[in-house]
């Protein structure tokens, strides 16, 4: 977000800018999604919502499982949040108590340390580095000690990495085995460029899943996620978000009842990100960037810039002023070994791609 806001900092002062640090798709809510907010304008009263959201969405979100995994997910086991982080929130609060230690993966989300953190709980580090496709796996949750929870992403922020329905259905083994939680973010699922992602939901009803409407079904701005709980959290979780959040945007519930009708949209959002994919890592690869994260998933490049410097914030900084691109450095998500990445994002247009890659190229030369 700092990157952000020096990169509109610039542009405000008539400098150009190529936005490549944030991770949020260019294109607008699907068609259908904004044709339903508009009739909802009209004919809704818009007020609160139950806090476990519209039982029309939650059916609606049913289906999906239902179609894009084969899974059957009661509707009743479904909580719509305030985004995905609502959830995250939702999901800490409900499971753990103050002390308790949660694994994450580093690099991974910043957000997750920070809600962690803020709620008392100890956030336990693991090291998911190149040489293992920045994987979490079994063996290194095992080495952290006793834990009370496992967080992990797939595919994953800022590199892409998605688990093998294998190593997924090991870390579930592995969670059962020690009475610990497991909680899968899955916010990036429907954006792969190989195998799709699977849900940990297809493994177990004992681990929280939780999604989000922002990424694959390019909502951001409407703040509107959900999350899949076992059936002993959902009164908890429930009593929550009645004194947390009241209910999820009304608005935006009514309207999301239509994403589950653009799947040909989202998909060709989705064939634009892996075409920007492939110009994105042949450029950078021809500018000298190279030891890329796998990318498997997601909107992202995670690149070793160590050959080019020792300090990636200070890198971004040079990189925004000398040639208009914005990204953002890997300290942000990786506190011992960030200062050696960059991520940048390809979900902008491939426009965009096509002039970074020129810059960049003439930048190293």
């Amino acid at each position: 977000m700092e990157v952000m806001k020096a990169a509109n900092a610039r542009a405000a002062a008539g400098g150009d800018v190529i936005h490549l640090e944030v991770g949020q798709p260019s294109t607008p809510a699907p068609a259908p999604v904004r044709k339903a907010a508009e009739a909802a304008l009209r004919s809704e009263r818009l007020g609160y919502t139950e806090a476990l959201g519209l039982p029309v969405l939650r059916e609606a979100i049913s289906g999906h499982y239902r179609r894009r995994f084969g899974v059957a997910v009661p509707p009743e086991r479904i909580v719509v949040t305030t985004g995905s982080s609502g959830a995250f929130l939702l999901a800490f609060l409900a499971a753990f108590d103050p002390g308790q230690r949660v694994a994450i993966a580093e690099p991974g989300y910043p957000g997750y340390r920070h809600i962690l953190s803020l709620l008392g709980l100890e956030a336990v580090v693991l090291p998911a580095r190149h040489d293992a496709g920045f994987r979490v796996s079994a063996e290194l949750a095992g080495a952290a000690g006793p834990l009370d929870g496992l967080l992990v992403a797939s595919p994953a922020n800022p590199t892409g990495t998605v688990l093998a329905p294998e190593s997924l259905r090991a870390l579930v083994d592995f969670a059962a085995a020690r009475d610990m939680l497991l909680i899968l973010d899955e916010i990036y699922h429907g954006i792969t460029y190989g195998a799709a992602a699977e849900t940990v939901l297809k493994f177990s009803d004992r681990a929280i899943a939780i999604n989000s409407f922002s990424k694959y079904f390019s909502m951001t701005g409407w703040r509107l996620g959900w999350m899949v709980v076992p059936a002993e959290l959902l009164r908890p979780v429930e009593c929550l978000a009645q004194n947390l959040f009241i209910s999820a945007p009304t608005l935006s519930q009514w309207a999301a009842l239509a994403a589950f009708e653009a799947y040909d949209e989202l998909d060709g959002n989705v064939a634009r990100y892996a075409e920007n994919r492939g110009i994105l890592s042949q450029g950078l690869e021809t500018a000298g960037f190279d030891a890329f994260a796998p990318a498997d998933g997601a909107f992202y490049l995670y690149a070793d810039i160590s050959r080019f410097a020792a300090d990636s914030q200070d890198f971004c900084r040079r990189m925004l002023a000398e040639t208009g691109v914005a990204a953002t450095p890997g300290i942000d998500f990786d506190a011992r070994e960030g200062q050696n990445f960059v991520r940048f994002s390809y979900a902008g247009l491939t426009a965009d791609m096509i002039e970074a890659v020129k810059r960049l190229k003439d930048w190293r030369k």
